[in-house]
């Protein structure tokens, strides 16, 4: 295989057959991967048939109280010489086999030094989360750079590590993703991008399968988790507040129930948007609150040991 200087790294975690289909997805790009590196979180608990047959997989084993969302990441990096790095998580399947291809093109301008693709939603998604997808991911491409933040805001940063590629160069040049990291290790550097002046893609051509269906409980720990990431990287997020984004979306979404005759959704669509608000707002503030309180708040336990 021509080597493409592309190594792809995927944390893993009670793997199943999805991580199987994504990694036959890789092996079928029109640009293929030089080494696919998984992380798995406890040996024990890694199904060896996801793997089978399949080359170029590395897998290496850790902890689980050694996990972190950036070190852990920074850690894979660092075992890989590629001059890009493709993160992925182990439930995003590419949707075809032009995946790599189209990140990999965003490269050519040479200021784009990240590049993440579009989430579409999977076949059980959700009707809300399957608007909060064509929200976020839309199907226009768009080059951001620091020019765009009185026009974006907070999406200026906004880049995710469900799929995204880095310029290696550009990735060591800036130290890496946060070695402690609660959550959104993506957007933070993404946003060391922009300050330095460099510029963060959106491919929109370059497409993975990736839903969740959260409850509220589970709306409310994750943005507890965002809340505390932005509050602990003010030289990132404290000039971008989140809110006015969140607020837009709501009433977005609100206009598409109503537009659609789904008006019996409106109320689970006020309970899920509270929860991420008071969880967002909860976590922004969570140096004030008891550490029972911030255990009972929080999506990574670990984070907090």
């Amino acid at each position: 295989m021509k080597k493409t200087g592309i190594d792809v790294v995927i944390p893993v975690y009670r793997p199943d057959q999805k991580l199987r289909r994504l990694l036959l997805q890789l092996t079928r790009q029109s640009v293929r991967p030089d080494k696919i590196l998984l992380v798995n979180t406890e040996r024990e608990l890694f199904d060896e048939s996801c793997v089978e047959g399949i080359e170029h997989v590395t897998v290496i084993h850790i902890r689980k109280n050694e996990f972190d969302h950036g070190g852990t990441r920074h850690m894979a990096a660092t075992k890989l010489q590629g001059a890009f790095l493709l993160f992925l998580t182990q439930d995003a399947v590419p949707e075809d086999e032009f995946l790599i291809e189209h990140l990999r093109k965003a490269f050519d301008q040479e200021q784009v030094c990240a590049a993440y693709a579009r989430q579409l939603p999977a076949p059980d998604c959700s009707v809300l989360e399957r608007y909060t997808r064509s929200f976020n991911y839309g199907d226009i491409s768009r080059v951001k750079t620091a020019e765009d933040l009185p026009e974006l805001g907070i999406k200026t940063f906004f880049c995710s590590n469900v799929c995204a590629m880095y310029r290696r160069s550009a990735y060591e040049e800036l130290g890496g993703f946060e070695r402690k990291t609660i959550f959104n290790e993506d957007m933070i550097f993404a946003g060391k991008l922009i300050r330095h002046g460099r510029a963060v893609a959106y491919c929109a051509d370059a497409r993975v399968v990736h839903s969740h269906n959260y409850s509220g409980m589970q709306q409310f720990r994750r943005n507890f988790d965002l809340g505390v990431s932005q509050a602990e990287h003010p030289e990132i997020f404290a000039q971008v507040p989140s809110e006015g984004e969140g607020i837009r979306m709501v009433k977005q979404t609100a206009a598409y129930l109503c537009k659609t005759g789904r008006f019996y959704l409106l109320p689970v669509l006020v309970y899920q948007s509270g929860c991420k608000f008071l969880g967002y707002r909860l976590g922004k503030a969570f140096r004030k609150l008891p550490a029972g309180v911030i255990r009972w708040c929080t999506m990574n336990q670990g984070y907090w040991n």
